[in-house]
């Protein structure tokens, strides 16, 4: 009787395990991110311009500095002028800025890919701006808010994490900056010294799945 009673038990798990969403199931399964040190897989995705981009194409590069950022946001849009001048600063210095929305359209139609291509056009964005259609990237990442900042310093054996979180101390009053946390770490990492800050926390809105 005692085996039946088993089986029964068993069976009834079984039964239940079917009806489990398979969020629940794949739970284990989703990407924690990467963490300071980590080597950056390469990933391609579509630009505003309707051409792919690899991070693989900037392997000649000092370093780049990837922002998960969006239309939408009002952490984002208040960071976008900030993100630009970024851009300006270092490409020239070999570290140069991509920049991926993230978001689920549906969920959030400002973050349409062809809003994408109106905004980057009305504000001249001079950095790619790639669409993670399939949401496949920034999970990989561990990116969970727009803007949320990985600088990448590429290496002999490739990308390498060197800094992750927040670009700055204040979202919305870039005059009232104290810290420039991105900067600091860009500086520290072209003239071969210890990053004193390697992670922040990102301050922004949650990415939209």
């Amino acid at each position: 009787m005692k085996i039946f009673k088993i089986l029964s038990v068993i069976s009834i798990a079984i039964l239940a395990m079917a009806f489990v969403p398979s969020t629940i199931l794949n739970k284990n399964k989703v990407a924690k991110g990467y963490v300071i040190g980590d080597s950056i897989k390469d990933f391609t995705l579509k630009n505003v311009d309707n051409k792919e981009v690899s991070f693989s194409d900037y392997a000649s590069k000092k370093g780049v500095i990837v922002i998960f950022t969006c239309n939408s946001c009002p952490f984002a849009k208040a960071y976008e002028s900030r993100i630009m001048d970024l851009d300006k600063k270092y490409a020239a210095k070999g570290v140069p800025v991509i920049a991926i929305n993230p978001n689920n359209p549906t969920i959030k139609p400002e973050d349409s890919f062809e809003n994408m291509q109106k905004r980057a056009k009305a504000k001249g964005y001079t950095f790619p701006y790639l669409f993670d259609a399939k949401q496949t990237v920034y999970p990989v990442f561990g990116a969970t808010k727009t803007p949320h900042v990985f600088l990448i310093q590429n290496t002999k054996k490739g990308g390498v994490v060197k800094y992750i979180g927040a670009i700055d101390d204040n979202a919305f009053d870039a005059t009232q900056v104290k810290v420039k946390y991105l900067e600091n770490a860009v500086d520290a990492m072209l003239q071969g010294k210890e990053i004193e800050t390697k992670t922040t926390k990102a301050i922004g809105c949650s990415i939209k799945a």
